[in-house]
């Protein structure tokens, strides 16, 4: 018997998140994920009008293409890829694992190479679709997360069908904030960093393009970034982990990067000359998710955590940042994390993770669930 919860996730998916049309069409684009999920997902879109297309991919097959990818291959691939992405009017990403570390062993400098190669495609899904994409909840994040798989089912579906409208009506103050600031100062243990967000703007994330969702992000104007920045969640990219990374910016660029893995780190800051400025600042705020589970769509919205991107900037609230890296790294502020402050212009507008000002108070974990 199909599990209810994939029903609501569906209708969710479909009719909120990418708010799909009659007579559109979408790519359905499922990564070790459960046929049974699918075909809820395939249901769902068809009730609405639309024509679904199913994409299914398996990352242990992936992995093997990857490891003998040539750069005339992945240029075909972005060339089949883009002339189907442009048929579309709409995308959902649902992307499982059953190992998160199964590209681990892809040579950096093929990871590299494909990343520059098929980016056009996701410059292209993320501008010119409506899209939406999560993770699926699988035992290896069970056991990143340090959960029960059950616990951690029950957890997945709580969140991604919290309600997003209440969520998304609570975050249009912080919208409005971040985007008439100009100069921001991050303060915590290892974190002294300044920048200026000037003319940039501000977007809200209200579980339209990521579930689950709940953050505000603008971005550094290029070469306003100055200070240093010490990261106290561990980080997944292209199968590695990094942990206790830290990073040092003068006039905008990363000029000293260290982790567990320094080596590693500094060959993907040099994929190219983007990668080492930013491309988003963000606060989050998700009530549900209190803890890393080294899965970035979650991560990135913990409660009273804020994340600083190296890499690729978003058209939207971005500064010209051009990179195939878009790297999520994720400090948490709370308390019991060694605590931490975000001034705007001068007023201290979040303090150990909790919104001080009156009409962001909404934001707080005990004000959303």
């Amino acid at each position: 018997m199909t599990d209810s919860r994939y029903s609501k996730l569906a209708k969710l998916l479909v009719n909120y998140s990418t708010a799909l049309q009659k007579g559109e069409r979408i790519l359905l684009d499922m990564i070790d994920v459960p046929d049974e999920f699918t075909v809820e997902l395939i249901r769902a879109v068809r009730a609405a009008g639309a024509t679904p297309f199913v994409e299914t991919r398996h990352t242990r097959v992936g992995r093997e293409q990857l490891l003998g990818i040539t750069e005339a291959q992945a240029a075909d691939i972005r060339d089949l890829e883009m002339f189907r992405m442009k048929k579309m009017q709409a995308y959902i990403a649902i992307r499982g694992a059953d190992n998160m570390s199964e590209n681990s062993d892809v040579p950096s400098d093929k990871m590299q190479m494909y990343s520059k190669v098929i980016r056009p495609v996701q410059n292209y899904r993320v501008n010119k679709t409506r899209w939406c994409v999560l993770r699926w909840p699988t035992p290896s994040m069970a056991q990143a997360a340090g959960m029960s798989t059950e616990a951690f089912e029950n957890l997945y579906f709580d969140v991604c069908t919290m309600d997003y409208p209440k969520m998304a009506k609570a975050m249009t103050p912080l919208e409005k904030l971040m985007a008439k600031t100009d100069r921001v100062h991050l303060k915590g243990p290892g974190t002294d960093l300044t920048f200026s967000i000037k003319g940039i703007g501000a977007k809200k994330c209200e579980g339209t393009r990521n579930i689950p969702d709940g953050e505000v992000f603008s971005c550094p104007t290029k070469f306003s970034v100055n200070g240093t920045i010490q990261y106290n969640t561990p980080t997944l990219y292209s199968g590695t982990k990094f942990e206790n990374v830290r990073l040092v910016l003068k006039d905008g660029k990363i000029i000293e990067a260290t982790a567990n893995n320094t080596k590693r780190l500094n060959e993907i800051l040099d994929t190219d000359a983007g990668a080492r400025y930013i491309g988003e600042f963000s606060l989050g705020f998700n009530p549900y998710i209190q803890t890393p589970m080294c899965d970035i769509l979650f991560d990135e919205k913990i409660a009273g955590s804020l994340h600083f991107t190296p890499g690729q900037a978003y058209e939207d609230c971005g500064n010209g940042n051009k990179s195939a890296i878009h790297w999520d790294m994720v400090l948490i502020q709370r308390k019991e994390w060694g605590g931490g402050e975000v001034w705007f212009d001068g007023e201290l507008i979040r303090k150990d993770g909790i919104f001080l000002p009156k009409d962001l108070k909404p934001l707080n974990p005990a004000n959303l669930k």
